[in-house]
């Protein structure tokens, strides 16, 4: 059935912040666009929402068709949404973006319209390359979102081992947030806040001088209060 109104029709599409830690470095998952425009760039995966289809949905079949990773692997939520008149070329469109943090992050592949699909290190691309679209400011948001999400969560915890130590717990925050954590102030805040961390009762030796005491989650949902990042010297 075809309907008519005297509101102008515009697209709708997605896009997908997915971001992980590789090689002690902060990453997002990019493609290559195989055609224009902005072809060759660097952009964030995602396309447009079929007439049938549900934003969550088309989220997870874009990434999967320009990745290859499956919608197993992803816990989306969303993120913001973005309409600027002239964001594409191509006509008035409104994307709605979304948020995926993945600790154990599979190897991507390009697919569809995508010539190819690596994870990137944040850094580069909000500093140096030249993104398609608006994508740049869209990725900037996914990474506020996710060192935010580090201050009242114990998201950091799924990126170490299930026993773990205050350092190599240290190093996922200090690696998200980019900035250096003085150690003891981080161990004392850690240590004392509700339902974060538990000690295990081991010690472990992973590096020069005395053996380290073992952790694990304490299943916290929310952490009270939050690890502000601007409250670590």
């Amino acid at each position: 059935m075809v309907y008519t109104s005297e509101h102008p029709i515009f697209a709708v599409t997605v896009d997908v912040v997915a971001l992980t830690i590789r090689e002690d470095a902060l990453c997002a998952l990019m493609v290559r666009r195989g055609g224009e425009p902005f072809a060759g760039l660097w952009a964030l995966p995602g396309g447009f929402v079929e007439p049938d289809e549900d934003l969550r949905a088309a989220a997870l079949r874009e990434l999967h068709e320009e990745t290859a990773i499956s919608a197993a692997d992803v816990r989306l939520e969303q993120l913001a949404s973005y309409g600027e008149p002239d964001r594409d070329p191509r006509g008035r469109t409104v994307s709605v973006a979304w948020l995926a943090v993945l600790p154990h992050a599979p190897e991507p592949r390009g697919g569809s319209d995508a010539a190819s699909a690596d994870w990137r290190p944040v850094d580069e691309l909000l500093e140096a390359e030249h993104l398609a679209f608006d994508h740049r400011e869209i990725l900037s948001a996914g990474v506020e979102r996710a060192r935010a999400r580090l201050e009242y969560t114990g998201l950091a915890t799924e990126f170490v081992d299930a026993h773990f130590t205050v350092a190599e717990l240290r190093r996922v925050y200090e690696v998200v947030w980019g900035r250096r954590l003085d150690p003891g102030n981080f161990h004392r805040k850690v240590t004392r806040t509700a339902g974060f961390v538990t000690r295990v009762g081991e010690f472990v030796n992973r590096g020069p001088g005395r053996p380290a005491e073992l952790f694990r989650f304490g299943g916290a949902q929310v952490l009270y209060p939050p690890l502000s990042r601007w409250t670590f010297g």
